[in-house]
């Protein structure tokens, strides 16, 4: 199981490099659960696999480990080694950016170039439209899968089944169901990672 994530752009700086970018979120990682379930604040991941199109190494002096990497793809893959320490990580770099022009939604925000790179300031008079972004986007396998799981878990738990009569109808059996059920808690737990908040829940609902 994987859960998504995004960042629509890649908040890249106008005329940065990646490692300057990068350098940028040593404590926290630039993109964003796509799940209406709450982040958790402590960076964990057992394995990813991350694409990152339309951004540029560029070559400077190296100031930091980052800066040091010879490809866009080492940069990328160092980072995700510093943030997920012991993680399985694969990742992907493409050249060509995300292209916006219509009818692709012109909802972005007045602080980003025709290239979709940040601006340093606010600009005089309204950007042109975007024409194209940045964009990271990653399927992970980490701790925030056991709450989601979990919550679905509990979510088809609550159900009225009287009332889903033409479900049962239609060729499910209420065995299979409650199988089914328990193998989604079962699969849930495979993401926790030691807490006993779940099972007093399950215990107070059982009282």
């Amino acid at each position: 199981v994987a859960a998504a994530w995004a960042s629509v752009p890649f908040p890249a700086p106008r005329g940065s490099s990646l490692p300057d970018t990068l350098c940028a979120y040593q404590e926290d990682v630039p993109w964003k659960l796509l799940s209406s379930c709450r982040e958790q604040k402590v960076s964990c991941c057992f394995a990813q696999s991350v694409v990152l199109r339309g951004v540029c190494k560029e070559r400077k002096q190296p100031t930091s480990p980052l800066h040091a990497c010879e490809s866009t793809e080492q940069v990328l893959q160092h980072y995700l080694h510093t943030v997920f320490p012991g993680a399985f990580s694969t990742s992907h770099v493409l050249e060509q950016p995300c292209n916006t022009l219509p009818p692709y939604p012109q909802f972005f925000s007045p602080l980003l170039t025709r290239q979709g790179f940040l601006l340093d300031r606010h600009p005089s008079r309204s950007s042109a439209a975007v024409e194209s972004i940045p964009v990271l986007a990653a399927l992970r396998s980490s701790p925030v899968l056991h709450t989601l799981l979990y919550s679905l878990y509990k979510d088809l738990q609550k159900l009225n089944t009287r009332r889903w009569a033409s479900f049962f109808a239609a060729g499910v059996e209420w065995d299979d169901f409650q199988e089914a059920l328990q193998g989604l808690r079962t699969l849930s737990q495979c993401y926790e990672m030691g807490s006993e908040e779940d099972e007093s829940e399950d215990e107070a609902d059982s009282d």
